[in-house]
C-alpha cells in the first residue's frame, strides 16, 4: 500500500533540486497556473498523480471538502519561535470540482534570506548557508504569496505539528500578517507512523528476533531482551561494525546536537547556547563573558543540575569554553577562551 509519506518525501526531493536561491524557486507565476495544472495531470515535471499514489489515496482525495497542502520547512535551528525559515517547499492537493477532476499541484519552493547568521549545525543538515541565500528575500516579502498558496486548505506533512507549523506562525507575526492554523484541519504523517509502528523494545524484538516481549517492563524480561536485539541487530546488518568504540559513536548520534546527556545546552557553530531557561538560545561564550549574566552560572554550579551540565558551566567560569567534535579536530576542544 502506498503511503502519504510519499508525498512528503516528493517535496523534499523537489526542495533538493531547487536551484535559485530568489522567492519562489519553482518557476511559478500568475501566467503559468493553467500549465501548471495540466503538467500536474501529466505529470511532466516529475510530479506524481493522483492515480500515481493509489486507489486509496485516490478516494482520500475525492473525499476531500476543500485543498490539503502537504509543506516542509528548513530553518536556521529547531526553536520554532526564535529561529527563522530558510527554504520553505508546499505540493497542493486540489480535490473533485464539478469541472475539473482531483489533481496535485507541481511543488513550489521559496528559499528566504532569514537576516540572521546560519549556525554550521543547520547547514550540515540542510545544506543551505548564507551564501546561497544572498539576494534572497526576507519573508515579509513574500508572506503575501506564501499565504496565498495556503489559502483555504488543510494542512498535511511529517512532524508539522511540532514544528513546522508553529515555525511558520512565527514567521508571519514576524512580517505583520495572521495565519490562522486554529481553522485548519492538520493530517500529520509522523503521528500516523508512530502510532502504526511502534519503536520500543516489544516491537523490535519482533522485528530482530521474530519473538513477542512476554513480561514487559520487567527488568528481567527487558534486560534479556534487549540483549537478543541486539545480537539480532549484528545478524542482519552485515556492515554494523561489531567495535564497541563505533557502537558507542553510533548510538550517541541522536544527541549529536546537544553538549549534555540532560540537553542543557546544544551546539551552535560548534560552541554551547542555552537550551532552556530565560537564557535559552543565547551563547554560553556570551553569558560567561558578562557581569552582569554571569552568576547565572554560579547559579548552575550550585544547584540540581547534571554534573555534566556543571562540567560545562565550571570551565566556561574559568574562562574556556567546549568546543564540539569536529571532523577538523577529531576532538571536543577545551581550549577555547571565553573572552
Amino acid at each position: 500500500m502506498i503511503s502519504l509519506l510519499r508525498l512528503k518525501q516528493f517535496a523534499t526531493s523537489m526542495k533538493r533540486r531547487g536551484g535559485g536561491a530568489r522567492g519562489d524557486v519553482s518557476g511559478d507565476n500568475g501566467s503559468d497556473r493553467t500549465s501548471r495544472a495540466s503538467s500536474a495531470a501529466s505529470g511532466d515535471d516529475g510530479t506524481p498523480t493522483v492515480a500515481d499514489l493509489g486507489p486509496r489515496f485516490s478516494r482520500f482525495v475525492t473525499g476531500l471538502s476543500r485543498p490539503i497542502v502537504f509543506f516542509d520547512i528548513e530553518a536556521t535551528g529547531p526553536d520554532p519561535i526564535a529561529d527563522r525559515i530558510v527554504e520553505l517547499s508546499i505540493v497542493r492537493v486540489e480535490p473533485p470540482s464539478t469541472t475539473e477532476p482531483a489533481r496535485i499541484e507541481p511543488a513550489r519552493t521559496w528559499r528566504i534570506d532569514p537576516q540572521v547568521r546560519i549556525p554550521s549545525e543547520a547547514s550540515e543538515i540542510h545544506g543551505i548557508t548564507n551564501g546561497d541565500l544572498r539576494g534572497a528575500p526576507q519573508f515579509a516579502a513574500v508572506a503575501d504569496e506564501i499565504a496565498a498558496a495556503f489559502a483555504g486548505a488543510d494542512l498535511a506533512g511529517f512532524s508539522v505539528t511540532r514544528f513546522d507549523v508553529r515555525i511558520l506562525q512565527a514567521e508571519f507575526v514576524r512580517a505583520g500578517r495572521v495565519f490562522d492554523a486554529a481553522r485548519t484541519r492538520i493530517l500529520d504523517t509522523q503521528v500516523i507512523y508512530h502510532q502504526r509502528e511502534p519503536r520500543n523494545l516489544a516491537a523490535a524484538l519482533r522485528f530482530y528476533c521474530g519473538k513477542q516481549l512476554e513480561g514487559a517492563h520487567g527488568a528481567r524480561a527487558d534486560t534479556i531482551a534487549s540483549l537478543e536485539v541486539f545480537a539480532g541487530q549484528l545478524e542482519r546488518y552485515a556492515d554494523l561494525d561489531a567495535d564497541l568504540d563505533s557502537l558507542h559513536a553510533l548510538s550517541a548520534l541522536h544527541n549529536d546536537a546537544y553538549c549534555d546527556v540532560s540537553r542543557r545546552f546544544s551546539w551552535r557553530d560548534n560552541e554551547p547556547v542555552f537550551n532552556f531557561g530565560r537564557l535559552r538560545g543565547k551563547s554560553l561564550r556570551w553569558v560567561a563573558g558578562d557581569p552582569v549574566e554571569r552568576p547565572y552560572l554560579r547559579w548552575m554550579v550550585e544547584g540540581n543540575f547534571e554534573e555534566d551540565a556543571k562540567d560545562i558551566v565550571r570551565e566556561a567560569l574559568r574562562g574556556r569554553i567546549r568546543r564540539r567534535l569536529t571532523r577538523e579536530t577529531g576532538v571536543v576542544s577545551r581550549d577555547s577562551t571565553a573572552s
